[in-house]
């Protein structure tokens, strides 16, 4: 049995157990930190190899090695795992703090037991003993590739974005509240003419001067980002460094920080430059006549649907002129739609100048213009002074391909609200105006009526009507016959239409001709003239009567028609009619225009064996050195030039002229609106060919005119 021992030595001993227990406690917490640590805690020398002395069991993950491993005596050292291209690098730097007693931080890359490379940061320090000198050195080395993975990452992303704005076609921009630019791309700059993003970084939206063309985008602009936070598409017009003008649309929103303060404006700016000017194009094209520029149709009643609100509201008066040139599908016939076209553009000039600025001028088609007037009060007088001053300005002399010409026209007037508050109706009432004023011998004006009203109801009534005659077998042709001189035979006829209609009776040629050829009705009407003719020519020839030549107008509209030779040639099979008993008058004017053309199809006729005659000889515009190219047969002399004959010595010379003209062509001419016996011999005596007029016989149906020619 031990003896007792005394209190002090069994407090030591009590002391001894509880210090290492503190110690095993103290070793175990800190096994455990070190475990939970992302990274390895070393003990190490400053030797050549870096060798050792403690590592961490969170060398596993970090280098694939045991601690065993890489401790001392151990087959790998430190050094071998830092990756040969930093380690003169580690090293000098970890020398240098050491040098200096300072802490160490260091980025490089290790090679892992498995040869895969990873980044590590490393932090640490020296640990020195009394006298100065180095113990050892101890730090914390943890693995940050994915954070330089990322970093390099966000480093690829800062460069691409920064590649995406330099090389944006787009202008983007970041500015302050107050319109001071922060940031601009090159594409920006250039947007506004300048050769360097600098020379706008710092200077307000104004940048020396209004940017915005119209101040008050800006202003707007401003509005909708402050209720909204975001502008899109906002197009506005700005100047650009040297002055131009330029269209931009503008993307932007607003920047705020987390507590809501506004800190800057960023966006997009798109020239749009290009795109507006060709909406522009494109919008003047729907609305402007191309031919003079003038607004066309649409915008005209646009613009005269305005001015009818405006009179509504304001009580005032709004006049609209309904202008259409006299006898301009005469002078197009004759000289062409190349002179014809440059004739329109040279009275649309004419008429701009005639009015003022806030007055439109507009070409509904063809040669008819319209106006409208409004503003200052404009009552019948001063609209008298406006229309005298337009019919001045019209009727002056006009060089057109190097004819001068003098054109006049016929001016119908509609007033607001007068003669409606309607756009179709003042338009229709000025149009019938305008009829009227042609009806009362062109070159004047007339203001609308109730009365004017009414004729233009009965012309619609007429063309409505006129439009199923055929169908209804309302048409009928008489026959005028043609006298030789020398022998006082009748050689031929002319065959002329007549309209008899439903609870009429006969219609004059002088109110339904003129509207056919308007309406185009000619072509199937005048077709049927030719048809009918033919078979009645056959019918004569078939009865025994002598031969006889019938004569059918053929109309311009017609002439034009690139199928009438093949129209004319399926007639005569088709009628059996021997082709020169057919004679086609045409007018002089047809053979005006485009002459090689109508030579040409002059030249088809008269293959298919029938005759030509040239009706109204004398006052058209053809040259006189054109006949020895027609492939005609007759020339027929205007019945103006037989009116005065017995009278006038300058229109017998005038007829001895044509007659001798036609002679040496080789033609026979022909005297049309013989009306007495005086004119009937002074023609004999002047050595005309043949003649018609009611001297003889006035138009009489086909069973009448076979009686005259039995007599």
């Amino acid at each position: 049995m031990n003896p007792p021992q005394p209190p002090s030595t069994r407090l030591s001993l009590v002391q001894g157990i509880s210090n290492r227990h503190l110690r095993r406690d103290q070793e175990r917490l800190l096994e455990t930190l070190l475990g939970q640590l992302e990274g390895m805690v070393y003990r190490c020398r400053e030797d050549a190899q870096w060798t050792m002395e403690f590592v961490s069991d969170g060398c596993r993950a970090l280098t694939g090695y045991r601690p065993e491993d890489l401790l001392l005596n151990s087959r790998v050292s430190y050094e071998d795992i830092t990756y040969v291209d930093d380690r003169a690098r580690v090293r000098a730097e970890i020398q240098a703090a050491l040098r200096d007693r300072r802490r160490f931080e260091l980025e490089y890359r290790i090679s892992r037991a498995d040869g895969t490379v990873r980044w590590v940061w490393e932090r640490g320090a020296g640990i020195f003993r009394e006298d100065g000198t180095l113990d050892a050195i101890q730090g914390f080395i943890e693995d940050i590739t994915s954070w330089r993975e990322n970093e390099q990452a966000l480093r690829d992303a800062e460069e691409r974005y920064r590649n995406i704005v330099e090389n944006a076609v787009e202008g983007i921009f970041q500015t302050t509240p107050q319109g001071r630019y922060l940031s601009i791309n090159p594409a920006l700059a250039r947007i506004y003419g300048y050769d360097k993003p600098e020379e706008m970084i710092g200077a307000y939206l104004d940048i020396g001067r209004q940017l915005y063309v119209d101040p008050a985008r800006r202003l707007e602009f401003m509005r909708l980002i402050h209720l909204n936070g975001v502008v899109s598409n906002f197009e506005s017009e700005v100047y650009r460094k040297n002055g131009e003008i330029i269209w931009i649309s503008e993307n932007a929103r607003e920047v705020r920080d987390g507590s809501g303060n506004l800190l800057y404006f960023e966006g997009t700016v798109e020239d749009i430059t290009e795109r507006k000017t060709y909406e522009t194009r494109l919008t003047h094209q729907a609305t402007h006549d191309t031919l003079t520029g003038l607004p066309n149709r649409a915008l005209f009643r646009d613009r005269l649907q305005q001015a009818v609100r405006y009179a509504e509201r304001e009580r005032a008066k709004v006049s609209i002129v309904f202008i259409d040139l006299d006898n301009f599908k005469y002078i197009n016939d004759s000289l062409g739609h190349e002179a014809g076209d440059a004739l329109i553009r040279i009275m649309a000039q004419r008429l701009k100048s005639c009015v003022r600025d806030s007055d439109t001028v507009a070409r509904l088609g063809g040669d008819e213009f319209v106006l409208l007037l409004q503003g200052a009060p404009f009552d019948d007088e001063r609209v008298s002074i406006a229309m005298s001053r337009i019919l001045s300005e019209v009727r002056k002399p006009v060089d057109v391909r190097g004819r001068e010409l003098t054109v006049t026209c016929s001016i119908g007037i509609s007033v607001c609200p007068e003669d409606g508050n309607d756009v179709d109706a003042l338009l229709k009432h000025a149009d019938a105006a305008m009829y009227q004023a042609k009806q009362a011998g062109r070159d004047n004006f007339q203001f609308f009526t109730s009365s004017i009203n009414q004729r233009v109801l009965d012309r619609m009534d007429l063309e409505h009507r006129l439009r199923g005659a055929l169908e209804r077998s309302e048409f009928l042709l008489h026959y005028q016959p043609k006298l030789d001189l020398r022998s006082g035979m009748v050689v031929g006829t002319e065959a002329l239409i007549r309209w008899r209609a439903p609870q009429q009776g006969l219609v004059s040629p002088s109110r339904f001709i003129p509207l056919a050829e308007e309406t185009g009705l000619i072509e199937p009407i005048g077709e049927w003239v030719l048809e009918t003719a033919c078979r009645q020519a056959q019918l004569w020839r078939e009865r025994g009567f002598r031969p006889l030549t019938v004569a059918v107008n053929v109309s311009p509209r017609q002439f034009r028609d690139a199928g009438l030779p093949q129209l004319v040639e399926n007639i005569l099979k088709k009628t059996g009619v021997t082709p020169s008993m057919i004679e086609l008058e045409i007018t002089e004017t047809c053979l005006a225009h485009d002459s090689e053309k109508f030579i040409a199809t002059l030249k088809t006729l008269k293959g298919l064996g029938v005759q030509i005659a040239i009706d109204d000889f004398g006052v058209g515009y053809s040259s006189m050195a054109y006949l020895k190219s027609f492939p005609v047969d007759r020339l027929k002399v205007d019945q103006t030039f037989a009116k005065n004959l017995a009278t006038s010595e300058k229109d017998r010379s005038i007829y001895k002229a044509i007659v001798s003209l036609g002679h040496n062509l080789g033609l026979r001419v022909v005297a049309e609106g013989v009306e007495t016996s005086e004119q009937y011999y002074l023609l004999r005596d002047i050595g005309c060919d043949e003649v018609q007029g009611f001297f003889f016989s006035m138009p009489v149906p086909a069973d009448d005119f076979e009686r005259l020619i039995q007599n």
